[in-house]
């Protein structure tokens, strides 16, 4: 696959260094890596081993201290907040282990929330939250707040969420890490079945038997990949 298509995603030598008093902190140290579309990659690592840092720099919510961050083939590792913010809301979709849903909305206004800040008309971002809390199997619950729906459900409406604005890359950050085993394998298949609707899914998870529904799995310890990288 690797050789047919251009990576969606591709850090190029990307360090990321945060000044602690007078040291610093390498969080990541040289990273190169590529993913392509429609892949699902697992990124696995101890704590402190830059997971999260790479996650940022995957999901345009951070840039690099030095080196180049490309999405689709766009520069992103200059951008200013404004314009990542952009990006980040018409190409990427987030899933949160908090689920970080509004607890003053019920479903379908929790997931039409993204919709808003794109400019969608009322009518389409109903038309639309709708149908993709249907594809979360949550149909009927839109009126629900989260303090109504159990753990996985909280959980499927931000995954409905992260796929309001019809984005290329979804970035599942411990999916599963606040659901009982039987719901997170849940969570897995329904994120598994986005994949293979041509969504290309990223995921931080320290869980192998969560890590094995992926495609790949890319091992990065001291801010470096050591295994998976291509």
């Amino acid at each position: 696959m690797a050789g047919k298509n251009k990576p969606i995603i591709e850090l190029k030598d990307v360090w990321k260094i945060y000044p602690m008093g007078e040291t610093e902190v390498q969080a990541l140290r040289g990273l190169s890596l590529k993913i392509y579309p429609n892949e699902f990659v697992a990124i696995m690592g101890p704590s402190g081993s830059g997971k999260s840092t790479l996650m940022n720099m995957i999901g345009c919510l951070d840039v690099p201290t030095r080196g180049t961050v490309f999405l689709d083939g766009q520069d992103i590792s200059k951008l200013d907040e404004s314009d990542l913010a952009q990006i980040r809301g018409k190409r990427i979709g987030f899933v949160f282990q908090q689920f970080n849903l509004m607890p003053g909305l019920n479903a379908l206004e929790n997931v039409t929330l993204p919709m808003i800040f794109q400019g969608v008309m009322d009518i389409e971002r109903e038309k639309t939250g709708k149908k993709v809390l249907e594809l979360a199997e949550l149909g009927g619950r839109d009126e629900h707040k989260p303090t109504e729906l159990s753990g996985g459900e909280q959980q499927r409406v931000a995954i409905a969420r992260a796929l309001a604005n019809n984005p290329d890359v979804i970035l599942a950050d411990e999916p599963t890490g606040n659901l009982d085993s039987k719901t997170g394998h849940e969570i897995m298949e329904m994120l598994t079945g986005l994949n293979k609707k041509d969504k290309t899914v990223i995921m931080v998870t320290h869980e192998e038997d969560i890590a094995s529904y992926s495609k790949r799995r890319i091992h990065i310890k001291d801010g470096q990949i050591i295994d998976g990288g291509k």
